[in-house]
């Protein structure tokens, strides 16, 4: 573990930087889930509607990005969504009207665990559309999220960046995990295959969708807790909010037992192992 430790991640143009340490990036997290909790409050107060995309190579780090702005916060408001392959009926339906029905209602932020994006980097690359339909898309896609922003969502793009030695070291990594071998599905493997593929599509996709109204946000992410941690930084200051006004608690007293007594039943209590 000491490699681990030790290991420095290097950005472009800039000197290698040691791996943010495991007790300063809890105080700084534990500091950030604070302002998270009171924009859930002013996302609550003031209706808000808010859609977050999270795209990014195989072993980016966009699970662990979205588990850690989500650890803290209601999932009645936060809502994460990762759709599986779509159905056959899901297949023959107008591409987005699959994305649509998860869009946020009032007072909520939705987190796409990868999004509408597909068709423009892994179906495109894997073969699952034509060239010609992924062209369309990056042509319409813009008027869509045009039409998102100006119906009240605000939509925030994320792409995390990650090299190619740290890709491999991650997918590796998961091999011999039995905590992380879910992670790592045949279609990963197939495009570890494509970096440059998919370097070409991303490219692409920038160039079609980085728009003034629905712009691209990249984060590098090499160094996964300072990638966290800038994210979740940049996505607060996304979202003007305020402390939301709240009732101040206090707990009231609690009745008295009035003869209940605690009955002598044999309750099947959990072995305490530890």
């Amino acid at each position: 573990m000491k490699g681990r430790k030790d290991r420095k991640t290097k950005r472009d143009g800039a000197a290698p930087q040691e791996r943010l340490k495991r007790k300063d990036y809890d105080k700084t997290l534990g500091k950030l889930h604070v302002e998270l909790v009171k924009l859930q409050e002013w996302v609550k107060h003031k209706g808000l509607k808010i859609c977050v995309v999270f795209e990014g190579r195989d072993g980016a780090g966009k699970g662990g990005t979205i588990k850690a702005i989500t650890e803290r916060v209601s999932p009645r408001v936060f809502r994460v969504v990762a759709l599986p392959a779509p159905t056959e009926r899901e297949k023959s339906q107008m591409y987005i009207q699959r994305y649509a029905p998860h869009f946020p209602a009032a007072g909520e932020v939705v987190i796409f665990d990868r999004s509408w994006y597909n068709r423009a980097g892994v179906e495109r690359v894997m073969g699952f559309c034509t060239e010609e339909v992924a062209k369309k898309f990056l042509t319409m896609v813009p008027l869509f999220e045009k039409t998102m922003v100006e119906s009240g969502v605000i939509l925030v793009k994320y792409w995390l960046e990650v090299s190619e030695k740290e890709q491999t070291r991650r997918l590796e990594s998961r091999i011999d995990d039995g905590r992380k071998i879910w992670k790592l599905s045949p279609m990963d493997l197939k495009s570890y295959s494509r970096w440059y593929d998919y370097s070409r599509a991303r490219d692409e996709m920038f160039k079609a969708t980085d728009t003034d109204f629905a712009p691209w946000h990249v984060v590098r992410s090499d160094d996964k807790r300072r990638a966290r941690l800038n994210l979740i930084t940049h996505l607060l200051d996304q979202i003007p909010y305020k402390s939301a006004p709240r009732e101040k608690v206090k707990l009231p007293k609690r009745q008295k037992p009035h003869g209940y007594r605690e009955p002598k039943y044999p309750y099947k209590y959990v072995k305490e192992r530890y």
